[in-house]
């Protein structure tokens, strides 16, 4: 006999297992099945995670090289890859059996195997012995994640050309990199591999990095990366990558129609990511998909057909762990008849780099694009007490506020914790603050989110300390 579920959601990153822990929280059977043998996606696998610790510890890396400059004399600084690497795997170890402990914990049933449609209702799961089970489901939610894209006719092999998965496990540090796409991915993995002593190139199609991210913010990041080193080749099309005895060739024309050979022993393919649908069977249910292979939903999660849900990566918007586990508890919540929603015009993003850079909302452009009237406040870190006294003062923050009614429409920051400060723009634009709200909040001193609050203020023209 086949097992029933109220609810199964194929998927365990954080989209799929928040989802089935909010499920069970409001009193639904639920099943969670995850292909990977470990749950938290990509994010907590191959991603988010694993990339953070090896910024932090190539950051702590970087520091100690830099000590004396500030009157603490070491000794030789090396680098022990193997212990760094270790160090990161334990990291995701501790986290994926966490995140185990947490299904077990809220009575979710966990199902290690590769799930797909044997018909509207029913799962069959297959695990990594090939052994099938079919498992019965009132209610489905697809939390399946992306996968990383490559160039046409370039395929990943994950030693030479490498996607964000290889990037994670390069096994000795290379002499030379090329990062392939300037955006989030590509400059964090770069940011790792230039600060343990690989010399990185970034080739990019566009004139700027950070595709989307205000003008002004993405201009200020790539001078402060070039400043540590990064090489950016920008209005460049790559045309073929071949591998050689060394590593590989990356061959571009630039916006002048020249062409130019790039040789390197380790090719990064940062170009994007698309939705992981393919072992679904949604052609046999008539789910339908958009243009970009997305899955389509309405506003409650719900695809075309009435009892399947679908959160996160596989459908439209930002590609966002944190979008995700937002659109998994709203999902829930619909399901057991609940009013739950996603506001997306407050979904913070970030970039783990040294500084660190985020934004929220609006950006200048889009505003212009709009023809909404908007005033500019800035404030630079070179002018934060905090940031002067630990010598970690480039960037600045910068709030975009209504002209006539003051209200917070964007903010974007690049300096130190940058990605922990925008939570409080975040709360403020929740709750439809002004930036006069945020300007008379009392700030603690000295703090890095002193910062914010002059930048509230500049945006009035009555900043104290610029």
């Amino acid at each position: 006999m086949s097992e029933n579920f109220q609810a199964v959601v194929i998927g365990g990153g954080p989209g799929g297992y928040v989802c089935a822990i909010r499920l069970a929280q409001l009193g639904l059977k639920t099943a969670c099945i995850e292909s990977r043998g470990s749950l938290g996606g990509t994010c907590l696998n191959v991603g988010c995670i694993p990339s953070k610790s090896l910024l932090n510890l190539s950051e702590e890396f970087n520091k100690v090289k830099n000590l004396s400059n500030k009157g603490i004399e070491v000794g030789e600084v090396k680098l022990n890859l193997s212990k760094m690497m270790k160090s990161k795997d334990k990291a995701v170890t501790v986290l994926t059996k966490g995140v185990e402990f947490l299904l077990k914990k809220n009575k979710v049933k966990y199902f290690k195997g590769v799930g797909s449609f044997k018909s509207e209702k029913q799962i069959l799961i297959k695990d990594i012995e090939n052994k099938e089970i079919i498992i019965n489901a009132e209610k489905t939610v697809i939390a399946t994640g992306s996968v990383p894209v490559s160039l046409p006719g370039i395929e990943f092999d994950e030693k030479i050309i490498l996607s964000s998965t290889g990037a994670l496990n390069i096994e000795k540090v290379p002499k030379k990199m090329i990062v392939v796409g300037g955006g989030y991915i590509g400059l964090e993995m770069g940011s790792v591999w230039s600060r343990l002593g690989t010399e990185v190139h970034v080739i990019e199609f566009l004139e700027n990095i950070t595709p989307g991210m205000d003008m002004e913010i993405s201009k200020e990041f790539m001078k402060i990366l070039k400043k540590q080193g990064i090489k950016f080749h920008m209005q460049h099309k790559v045309n073929t990558i071949k591998k050689n005895n060394s590593g590989a060739v990356v061959s571009t024309t630039d916006k002048d129609g020249k062409k130019n050979d790039f040789d390197c022993e380790v090719v990064l393919i940062s170009v994007g990511r698309k939705p992981n649908t393919k072992d679904l069977n949604l052609e046999m249910l008539g789910i339908e998909l958009d243009e970009k292979k997305r899955i389509k939903t309405d506003k409650n999660f719900k695809t075309t057909k009435e009892n399947i849900y679908a959160i996160g990566d596989v459908i439209s918007g930002p590609m966002l762990a944190h979008k995700a586990e937002d659109e998994g508890i709203a999902a829930a919540e619909n399901i057991v008849g609940q009013s739950g929603h996603v506001n997306y015009d407050t979904i913070p993003g970030v970039i783990y780099t040294t500084p660190e850079v985020a934004s929220i909302g609006k950006t200048e452009e889009q505003l212009k694009e709009k023809k909404i009237d908007y005033k500019i406040g800035k404030f630079s870190f070179m002018a934060n007490s905090r940031a002067k006294a630990i010598d970690d003062a480039e960037g600045f923050v910068k709030i975009l506020a209504d002209a006539k009614t003051d209200k917070v429409l964007g903010a974007h920051l690049i300096g130190p914790h940058a990605g922990e400060l925008i939570a409080e723009i975040g709360v403020a634009m929740e709750f439809g603050a002004s930036s006069e709200d945020i300007a008379r909040t009392c700030h603690a001193h000295p703090t890095f989110s002193e910062a914010v609050k002059e930048a509230a203020l500049s945006v009035d023209k009555r900043a104290i300390h610029s």
